[in-house]
């Protein structure tokens, strides 16, 4: 039994499919998802940015494919991706065809919006014949004219019934590699969305509150939307939608699920708000430690509290920890134990090197139960 039940989180059950070599669903890691804002048909500048998504840990990267131009260069930037690529296909079912041809490992599309049952038979043959899985995206924004009139308005229901129109159109095909998302701007009506939907259907989910708006008020939204529902246990793989870079998207992304305990990678930082008792300037350090520490993934946690009312206590759960002190001299913390002392000037440089180390002996400690297990 667990020594704290109340953080528990128990993950619906679900199917696992492929998408690429990433499995999803099925007791999978959450994976962490992003998209490309580029010109997909600027293969350089498309894989460039998808270098930089890489870099902060993303999982799987999706392109808009809306004409030949960009599908023409998805062979190259397919080559080029280390994770696997998703296609995004609006509405023309041939960009679906030569997507999956040019190796996508998922197909974004929502089937009936492609046109005759020929040719969402063709795409099912084309998704089947190559490997790919396929992502049926439902969004509160875009829903058939008919359920509008049946309903009135986006609600719950209404983007329920077009997610499993959608995915019989799949199973009739007796295809099944497929996860779904029921994306709306309002969290509220996603939230809701969402539960119903996993209630009903076994496939992964695909968590996201769509058009969440920028940095600061996106990252809120879609930490109570995405939060709320991976508190519940549902949800297989995430996109925080910002107006913002893609790289941001993936940080907040993995924040959202440290935050949750449900996947660890990187730093964890401990802060305080800062106020008057503050021995140094929190605000700035934190924000310089969080840059510089963004190439470290080993999950580890650090604390960095101005003061000796939270500070110690803070310090006895991270790795490492820093308190402020008095006359520029700080208490640096090592493993939740009193350690040394450090100056004002050495603090960020010193840190910094204090958390590369205690990487580096996670990391080492790591391989070599690995190896005894072996």
């Amino acid at each position: 039994m667990s020594i704290r039940p109340w953080r528990d989180i128990v993950r619906r059950e679900s199917r696992q499919i492929m998408v690429g070599n990433v499995p999803v669903g099925g007791g999978a890691p959450v994976t962490v998802q992003t998209m490309t804002n580029t010109p997909t048909s600027d293969a350089a500048a498309t894989i460039d940015q998808i270098r930089r998504c890489e870099d902060v840990g993303v999982d799987l990267i999706r392109v808009s494919c809306p004409d030949t131009d960009s599908t023409a260069a998805l062979p190259e930037i397919v080559r080029a991706a280390n994770v696997p690529i998703i296609a995004d296909i609006h509405f023309h079912y041939k960009r679906a065809l030569e997507a999956a041809d040019a190796g996508a490992a998922c197909l974004r599309i929502n089937p009936g919006n492609i046109g005759s049952p020929d040719r969402v038979a063709e795409v099912v043959r084309a998704a089947k014949a190559n490997g790919c899985a396929i992502r049926i995206g439902v969004n509160g924004g875009s829903l058939e004219k008919h359920l509008l009139e049946k309903y009135g308005e986006p609600c719950p229901d209404a983007l329920v019934e077009s997610a499993m129109d959608h995915i019989k159109l799949l199973q009739d095909h007796d295809f099944h590699e497929y996860k779904v998302a029921v994306k709306a701007s309002d969290f509220f009506l996603a939230v809701a969305a969402y539960q119903q939907l996993a209630s009903v259907v076994d496939c992964p989910l695909h968590l996201g509150i769509t058009e969440a708006g920028g940095f600061v008020g996106g990252t809120v939204k879609s930490s109570i939307g995405i939060g709320s529902l991976l508190w519940f246990g549902i949800g297989d793989t995430i996109r925080v939608s910002l107006s913002a870079e893609p790289e941001d998207e993936v940080r907040v992304g993995f924040e959202i699920l440290k935050a949750l305990g449900i996947r660890n990678r990187g730093v964890r930082v401990v802060s305080c708000p800062s106020c008057a008792r503050q021995g140094f300037d929190v605000i700035r350090t934190v924000q310089a430690l969080e840059e510089r520490l963004q190439h470290i993934r080993t999950p580890m946690s650090l604390s960095v509290l101005g003061c000796v009312v939270n500070g110690p206590g803070e310090a006895r759960e991270t790795d490492v920890g820093i308190t402020g002190g008095g006359n520029g001299k700080h208490m640096v913390y090592l493993s939740g134990v009193t350690d040394h002392h450090v100056q004002d000037a050495d603090m960020i440089d010193h840190i910094v090197r204090l958390v590369e180390a205690k990487a580096a002996e996670i990391e080492s400690h790591a391989a070599a139960a690995k190896l005894a297990a072996e």
